[in-house]
């Protein structure tokens, strides 16, 4: 773990929970590709860093997720290392309490204000501002969340951040988690296009051809719609359809839990009843969702 590997001229990434990507900017200066899940990952990266005489210039967030922002807060404490992020991106860095709250629907209980869901507060940037490296690009990957974004560094290198998992998140979690599911099945669609010589996903195997594990995502996602779309055709309320997912995928419920699938459930049900496809009704106060 924290292994640095390299998969370009001047483009490594770091094996990690939630990997992180370097670009090499010149023979001592780098940025750093999101900063790991928390204060001992900012740890990690600051004595990988010393051990090659290499010198943090920026960092780059692709969202706002705390396993992707954790080692800002260290990393510019320590070395004074601006950060930059996309729109709303950046209100979710500057105050973390925000995400555990939009999932919860409330102010959340003190089992969810953790270090999972919330990193510690750190100082970032429009993403506009900075100057990027000559021909490196950025992509919107809607859908995971609400702003994220991915880059292309010079050597062909996609890091994709969260809008693919792997296969053995996918066959471990299932309803792995999602804010807007069109918008993610057409960063799908988006991704599956891609030219690159390596695809760096945060959660799933480095590769040279990200298209299967497109597919792999896509084709959970539909197989998500089909159950609750059966689990919906007698009226049932959201909790009722959050409880039928956890059993039928044999999920085992806690606070993170229920906070990340339910609120996903929550959007797979926008998103059909946007497609006319499940309607939803007030009856007795309780929110209940059916078959067209």
């Amino acid at each position: 773990m924290y292994e640095v590997i390299q998969v370009g001229k001047n483009t490594f990434y770091i094996e990690s929970p939630a990997k992180m990507g370097i670009y090499k900017l010149n023979e001592s200066e780098i940025c750093l590709i999101d900063s790991g899940n928390d204060k001992d990952a900012g740890k990690k990266v600051e004595k990988i860093l010393a051990e090659r005489g290499w010198t943090l210039k920026f960092i780059l967030n692709t969202h706002s997720n705390a396993d992707h922002v954790g080692g800002n807060a260290l990393l510019q404490q320590r070395l004074g290392a601006p950060a930059y992020t996309s729109g709303i991106e950046a209100c979710f860095n500057r105050y973390p309490i925000l995400e555990p709250s939009f999932l919860y629907g409330g102010y959340p209980c003190k089992e969810l204000r953790n270090k999972f869901l919330m990193a510690q507060p750190s100082e970032v940037q429009e993403l506009s501002t900075v100057h990027l490296p000559e021909r490196m690009e950025t992509i919107p990957l809607g859908g995971h969340y609400f702003g994220m974004v991915g880059f292309k560094t010079p050597d062909g290198v996609w890091f994709l951040a969260d809008c693919v998992m792997g296969e053995n998140i996918l066959q471990k979690y299932h309803a792995s988690f999602i804010y807007d599911v069109a918008a993610y099945l057409a960063t799908l669609d988006k991704v599956e296009q891609l030219e690159g010589k390596w695809f760096i996903p945060a959660h799933a195997p480095a590769c040279e051809d990200i298209r299967p594990l497109a597919a792999a995502n896509r084709s959970k996602v539909l197989e998500i719609i089909d159950r609750i779309k059966d689990i919906c055709k007698e009226p049932t309320a959201v909790e009722e359809v959050i409880k039928n997912v956890f059993d039928e995928y044999q999920l085992n419920m806690d606070w993170n839990q229920y906070v990340l699938v339910g609120s996903t459930v929550r959007s797979y049900l926008t998103y059909l009843l946007d497609k006319h496809e499940l309607k939803a009704a007030f009856k007795d106060n309780r929110l209940v969702w059916s078959a067209v």
